[in-house]
């Protein structure tokens, strides 16, 4: 046989099989591009130099400078009075809580915290404190995710740090010793609610200490209590809220707060 018959005889049935997977994989193609989504398309969000710097498009609650974005809960025509030094916020139990000017329904927050290294007290007078998601009312009212030195120190587990307080207990202590600062990265899921007043979605929480996740995406139950079952009340966006629990233990320090609107 001619040697470029027989090359050609052998690359024809070759080239058929090309052509048949390559039609094959259009067919295949096309039927993907079915369930292809190409809008809307997410917006640009530059990360900060590490996870502990605010991205883009956050909104800097405390940079290490002022508290020009808090209040007094007490007060809202008086500036927050507790104390900024040496880049970080302490606690002042003469002025009580403090809370965002701004008003928020669901965000991604993160928040640096620290109790003394020397530090005096047990169970919940500890370092207590405590981050109220929504600040529903002049009170303590809101929902509460508990600060406290836990390591080493026993509470009831539905108190201790990363819990919703009087409602779920964390999936894990991940405290660090006094003296260290701890990372809180928390995403809220605010609850809605119907014209009458009634429940249309509760409220949802995960919560990262340290990297160590303590709550996944867990159900509020109600406005936090000390006392007694946890209810709801009807309310829209709400400030963000820090807690000056009034313990006698020394007071807990804060630094690196940002949140992002969700």
């Amino acid at each position: 046989m001619n040697k470029k018959l027989l090359v050609f005889s052998l690359a024809f049935p070759l080239a058929l099989s090309s052509i048949a997977q390559q039609k094959n994989w259009d067919s295949l193609a096309k039927e993907a591009a079915k369930t292809e989504v190409w809008t809307p398309v997410p917006p640009v969000v530059t990360p900060g130099a590490t996870p502990m710097d605010a991205p883009s498009d956050a909104i800097i609650l405390f940079d290490g400078k002022n508290l020009d974005q808090w209040v007094s809960v007490n007060d809202h025509s008086k500036p927050a009075g507790w104390k900024v030094a040496n880049g970080i916020i302490t606690v002042d139990k003469s002025t009580g809580n403090i809370e965002t000017k701004q008003s928020f329904m669901d965000y991604q927050l993160h928040l640096e915290w620290r109790v003394p290294e020397v530090i005096h007290g047990e169970g919940q007078a500890r370092g207590n404190s405590g981050i109220f998601l929504a600040s529903t009312g002049p009170g303590d009212e809101g929902y509460e995710i508990q600060i406290l030195d836990c390591y080493n120190n026993k509470t009831y587990t539905n108190g201790q740090t990363g819990s919703v307080y009087k409602e779920t207990i964390p999936l894990a202590n991940a405290c660090k010793k006094p003296g260290e600062w701890q990372v809180y990265d928390i995403i809220w899921t605010a609850p809605r609610f119907n014209e009458d007043g009634t429940v249309k979605s509760p409220g949802r929480v995960t919560v990262m200490h340290n990297g160590v996740l303590l709550q996944n995406n867990v159900t509020i139950n109600g406005v936090t209590a000390w006392i007694g079952a946890h209810t709801y009340k009807k309310h829209g966006p709400s400030p963000i809220k820090l807690q000056s629990h009034g313990d006698p233990s020394e007071p807990i320090s804060f630094r690196n707060i940002w949140v992002r609107p969700l």
